[in-house]
């Protein structure tokens, strides 16, 4: 099993639930994929009032499926590849949904789970849920096309912080960094998600649909990375500490890093 993307429908709202047994809801090419597929059409839909994404299981998710790097990252052009047109794509497609959409967030959001989180709306969680983005321990950054969603959220220090550390941490100190929306006891996060998608629906639909477009509008947004831009970036596939990240996260050992 590469894990599973749904989606259901009650009434006005979607709820689209990413689920892989056994790694924490890890997300692999093929869920990217469908995440990207999936937003794609529940924007086009206007009956549509609210789009939920949650994790199955009592987790948000763990980030990207390490498991599959060796031969979906095995090289610079297939890295390039699955951050450009893998990743950044889906990515876009939940930031670019023309409906509301809301993280609602347990246990474990880290890495790809926390940049999923970032390109919603609203992001409420539950008070023992934990964050971070812990790839400098991997030997690589964060690509450009992921990178946008927690820099608009956390700001240039609070991002630096983040990804130089790579710390997890908790609900408490994420909502502190701008990250969260809202952070409210576990036991009271089915309800606090049934409150706020009510609000939402009793919105007007259109009035929503602009203020996302102009807020979209005006806020400031940086010019793409140039091509030697981006061929600055990930020529880091190359490197001996990328590799070493990763071969030593799969054996499960410490990582011993050159700068190299």
């Amino acid at each position: 099993m590469s894990g599973t993307v749904s989606i259901t429908r009650e009434g006005a709202v979607a709820t689209v639930t990413l689920a892989h047994a056994g790694k924490l809801n890890a997300i692999s090419v093929d869920m990217w994929h469908a995440l990207a597929r999936g937003f794609a059409e529940l924007s086009a839909d206007a009956s549509l009032r609210c789009v939920v994404i949650r994790g199955a299981d009592g987790n948000f998710a763990a980030g990207a499926d390490i498991a599959e790097f060796p031969e979906v990252r095995g090289n610079e052009a297939s890295l390039r590849q699955y951050h450009m047109e893998t990743i950044a794509p889906a990515l876009a497609a939940i930031s670019g949904c023309v409906h509301p959409t809301l993280a609602m967030i347990e246990g474990v959001c880290v890495g790809g789970g926390l940049e999923i989180a970032c390109n919603c709306d609203l992001r409420i969680a539950a008070d023992d849920s934990r964050f971070g983005v812990p790839i400098n321990r991997l030997g690589f950054p964060m690509a450009p096309g992921e990178l946008r969603g927690l820099l608009a959220l956390a700001g240039r220090a609070v991002t630096l912080e983040i990804l130089l550390e790579g710390r997890v941490f908790g609900a408490a100190e994420a909502e502190r960094k701008g990250l969260l929306t809202r952070v409210v006891p576990h036991a009271a996060l089915a309800e606090e998600l049934h409150a706020t998608v009510s609000r939402l629906c009793a919105g007007a639909p259109l009035a929503a649909r602009i203020n996302k477009t102009t807020i979209a509008r005006l806020a400031p947004a940086p010019e793409p990375l140039t091509q030697a831009e981006l061929d600055a970036h990930f020529a880091y596939a190359r490197s001996r500490d990328h590799a070493e990240g990763v071969s030593a996260f799969l054996a499960r050992r410490p990582s011993a890093f050159t700068g190299e």
